[in-house]
């Protein structure tokens, strides 16, 4: 392949293609730092798919180098996953903001120089966009990368050479990230974002040079000391109040004036960290995380209009892919329902956790979960399979909530939400389910219903980690009520008995037990006989449910 001096549209559409190719043979392996201690969306998949709509957005763009740049702007802003995704589309907006300016009777027009200057605006914009800038993350990678580049554009402006420095100056950037972040030292790592980021450079020289992209360098010894992700460019919070003190992520598209951001950044600096405010002319991508759910979504209201809102449980999300998958590929014989007043829809997951919801009169029981949040179309199609021009949805899950309270706007159907935060809630909501009464009447009782049920659920730590509770090692069993890691034990037994002693009061009389893959009977024996010794007027039910990756889900009533 020849050596290029400028890069064109065409070209910079190979880079976008060749940039997402690698993220996904890098993906595993970066996703592998992680500071949570439960299986969580990861940095590798967030980025690579914050570069999938990239790539799609280019599929329908137009051919000239102005055009390009325009579509990978907005398609990584639209796209951006997790915070280091929306650092990621900032970086790439800064880039091809740059590149535009060539104007489109300079194309091919990239050169070393032009590259050199978009990279230092790309790492200017990722600064400006992280509320509380971090050095030893994707920012210091970014960074030293563009000052390697402009070193070697002063002397040498041709294309690869400009390159070769970046890379040069952004893999000793990255080779000390672990020096400037402590928690990155301690696990024996690097930065995630910033392994990340540095394949973006590999795929500039895979077109302008011709060099293969690397193959996936992350070994399973390495990954599996992985501790922390800091590659959004933020520290992670360990000891103080632990891990449930910022429990929530936030993030949402916000069509609001330029001149009023400033003010909503200082806004969200009160009530979060981590936080990334990305764009301009009128349209930012917006992340932060906080306790505050409401506040960080009033502070987008008061300026403008926020859209595509997600909020993610940073400690209960889990990853259901290939529960998913199993479900789908054995899809269940349909069932005709007889019409009722008022259906109920449902999400669920694991197959026991299914029957118990069909035994309770649900009609239609949808896969998905933490991680794998269904859609509203798949949620408008449960509906409108529904037997029932009124429908009930139980969501189950709290980020599922604000998706299915979309259903109603899109359907002649009345649909109610109950918005049941876990499977016990949604349980409990269908004792009180009525199929011959009014939406209004069932969405009201049973919504009452799940109020008053206490929940919580017990999980594997997958990595080290900090809580109130004390240190969490690998492989150590979890309890977690709604407000946060309450339990901290070596079986799963002990960590339900832990989080059953936070949860319970006198008030309390049942106690329903939920088991789960890693569910043992020795150990389902063990928390019924501590009920029975130490809470003799609580009585325990125990249903198999079958769901991924937790042991146990708890209800006390």
């Amino acid at each position: 392949m020849t050596t290029l001096d400028r890069l064109g549209a065409d070209d910079l559409r190979q880079v976008v293609t060749g940039f997402r190719d690698a993220l996904k043979a890098h993906q595993e392996g970066i996703n592998r730092l992680n500071v949570y201690p439960v299986p969580d969306g990861d940095t590798g998949t967030n980025m690579a798919l914050t570069v999938e709509s990239v790539a799609a957005e280019l599929d329908g763009a137009g051919a000239d180098l102005a055009a390009t740049c325009k579509a990978i702007g907005y398609g990584a802003l639209m796209g951006a996953r997790g915070n280091s995704g929306v650092i990621l589309s900032q970086i790439l907006r800064g880039l091809t903001q740059t590149f535009a300016t060539a104007g489109p009777d300079h194309d091919p027009a990239i050169d070393g120089a032009l590259l050199a200057a978009a990279l230092e605006v790309a790492a200017k914009g990722a600064y400006e966009a992280v509320g509380n800038p971090v050095e030893g993350t994707i920012l210091t990678v970014v960074r030293e990368a563009a000052e390697g580049a402009a070193a070697a554009a002063a002397a040498d402006p041709s294309l690869v050479p400009v390159l070769d420095a970046a890379r040069v100056a952004g893999h000793a950037a990255l080779a000390r990230t672990p020096e400037l972040l402590p928690v990155l030292a301690a696990a024996g790592v690097v930065d995630a974002g910033g392994t990340g980021l540095l394949l973006l450079i590999d795929a500039f020289l895979l077109v302008a040079d011709g060099r293969p992209l690397p193959e996936a360098a992350i070994t399973e010894a390495a990954a599996d000391h992985a501790t922390f992700d800091v590659g959004g460019g933020h520290a992670p919070q360990a000891g103080g109040g632990g891990l449930a003190d910022l429990r929530y992520e936030v993030m949402y598209l916000l069509d609001a004036p330029d001149e009023a951001i400033g003010a909503f950044k200082e806004v969200w600096a009160g009530i979060g960290d981590s936080i990334v405010v990305v764009g301009g002319d009128g349209l930012y991508n917006c992340h932060i995380h906080t306790d505050d759910i409401g506040a960080s979504i009033e502070a987008a209201i008061e300026i403008g209009r926020p859209s595509k809102i997600r909020v993610t449980d940073l400690l209960d999300e889990v990853e259901e892919e290939r529960w998913v998958r199993e479900a789908e590929s054995h899809p269940e014989p349909e069932v005709v329902h007889e019409p009722v007043a008022t259906a109920v829809v449902a999400i669920a997951t694991g197959d026991g956790v299914k029957r118990i919801f069909r035994s309770l009169g649900v009609q239609q029981v949808i896969t998905g979960g933490q991680s794998m949040n269904p859609s509203t179309a798949q949620i408008l199609e449960a509906v409108e399979a529904a037997p029932s021009d009124h429908v009930i949805v139980l969501p189950n899950n709290k980020n599922i909530i604000a998706v299915a309270e979309q259903v109603d706007a899109t359907t002649t159907k009345t649909v109610r939400v109950v918005p049941t935060r876990g499977i016990p809630e949604g349980f409990a909501a269908l004792i009180a389910y009525d199929p011959e009464a009014d939406s209004e009447t069932n969405a009201e009782t049973m919504a009452e219903a799940a109020a008053n049920v206490v929940a919580g659920e017990v999980t594997v730590a997958v990595r080290p980690s900090v809580c109130d509770v004390g240190p969490i090692a690998e492989g150590d069993y979890l309890g977690i009520s709604r407000s946060g890691i309450d339990a901290v034990a070596s079986s799963a037994a002990d960590a339900g008995i832990g989080l059953l002693q936070v949860l319970l009061t006198d008030d309390h009389e049942i106690v329903t037990l939920i088991e789960g893959e890693g569910a043992t009977t020795v150990d389902t024996r063990r928390i019924v006989q501590w009920l029975e010794e130490n809470r003799a007027d609580v009585s325990a039910e125990v249903h198999h449910g079958g769901q991924p990756l937790y042991p146990y889900l708890f209800g006390v009533e």
